[in-house]
């Protein structure tokens, strides 16, 4: 199940491959579902992709979390000087490059003074929005070495107790609040007086990823996830189309929502147990040569978003069933193209991409 090619786990990479190509055409989906009249037979179609990609994100979390909080020795020196800085040079050097792309194409004039000033704004967190997952991953790199100790002297039953905390106080709770705020009033007084802060966030995922990978579940588990995971689904997509009847309303998209948490969970499981046993060598190392540059991939995509804009094609320029998935393959592919030749460039290329 966790066989290595190369060094690297095979689920794992196609995993990450399969949830960058997801996350392209969450993004699209997406906007096609803000911008088309809610309840509409293109809105449904836009919320089912939409719906059914939602897990994209909170797997990359895990991912990190699988390979960060494992038993190998992690210095602070390499924390910092080789994931953190690679975090914060792609802050820096994308959020620079796509203010400057995003000022020339509304008509304005390149200058090295508005890149530096570009670079400034990215550092005090004001950057191009689809940047805004880097700061999550430092913010959880930081923690890494407390939650590494944590890991490796916890139990299981310790590590149970608190993904069990992480999912009442950082998921269960904050919905039942926005979705019921007048009969959970009174509950929202404790949950705000008890201050739980060491389980809030996204750290439960952080640590989840940790877990899937360690430990071994039962078949019972197994399935059992599986169920919370299909009903997960279900309830983003009809759950959402039924809260916008008078116009789109998506606090069931939340990514730590209990519905994408079981949503996003059963898609590891699924890749762990199942999808990532096949032995098809050649296509497993297709697939790494994907992982290996999809961070590059997700940072480039959005240069495409805006080549789309500015020649007017967009997911209404088709019917949405098919120009969702057309256009999420034309970005991926030039978007990996980029990453990849980028990936090539000496010192850089390990820092972009």
């Amino acid at each position: 199940m966790a066989e290595k090619i190369n060094g690297r786990v095979a689920y794992a990479d196609l995993l990450r491959s399969l949830a960058i190509l997801g996350t392209i055409l969450h993004r699209l989906a997406l906007g096609g579902l803000e911008s088309a009249a809610a309840g509409g037979h293109a809105w449904q179609v836009f919320n089912l992709y939409a719906g059914l990609t939602r897990w994209c994100f909170p797997v990359f979390i895990m991912l990190s979390g699988m390979f960060l909080l494992d038993k190998r020795a992690l210095p602070l020196t390499k924390l910092f000087f080789h994931n953190l800085l690679r975090l914060l040079a792609a802050l820096m050097v994308w959020g620079g490059v796509y203010a400057v792309v995003g000022y020339v194409t509304a008509g304005g004039r390149f200058s090295w003074w508005g890149l530096w000033q570009a670079i400034l704004a990215a550092l005090r967190g004001n950057t191009h929005s689809h940047l805004w997952p880097i700061y999550i991953f430092m913010g959880l790199y930081l923690i890494a070495p407390i939650l590494r100790a944590f890991c490796r002297g916890a139990s299981r039953g310790d590590l149970h107790y608190f993904l069990l905390l992480c999912f009442l106080f950082a998921s269960l709770l904050p919905l039942a609040f926005r979705l019921w705020p007048g009969s959970t009033a009174v509950l929202k007084v404790w949950y705000d007086r008890l201050e739980v802060q060491l389980v809030m966030g996204y750290v439960g995922y952080f640590v989840a990823g940790h877990y899937l990978r360690e430990y071994l579940i039962s078949r019972l588990a197994e399935a059992l996830i599986y169920v919370l995971g299909i009903l997960g689904a279900i309830v983003t997509v009809w759950g959402t189309a039924a809260l916008s009847l008078g116009g789109t309303s998506q606090p069931l998209y939340g990514y730590t929502t209990p519905n994408v948490a079981c949503f996003s969970v059963a898609i590891v499981v699924l890749f762990r147990y199942v999808l990532g046993v096949s032995e098809e060598r050649s296509r497993r190392q297709r697939l790494s040569g994907v992982a290996r540059v999809a961070f590059g991939i997700y940072l480039v995509h959005e240069f495409f978003f805006m080549l789309l804009r500015f020649l007017h094609i967009s997911v209404f320029s088709l019917p949405p069933v098919a120009s969702v998935p057309l256009l999420t393959a034309v970005v991926f592919l030039l978007s990996f193209a980029v990453a990849w030749l980028i990936s090539k460039l000496p010192f850089l290329g390990w820092l972009l991409t």
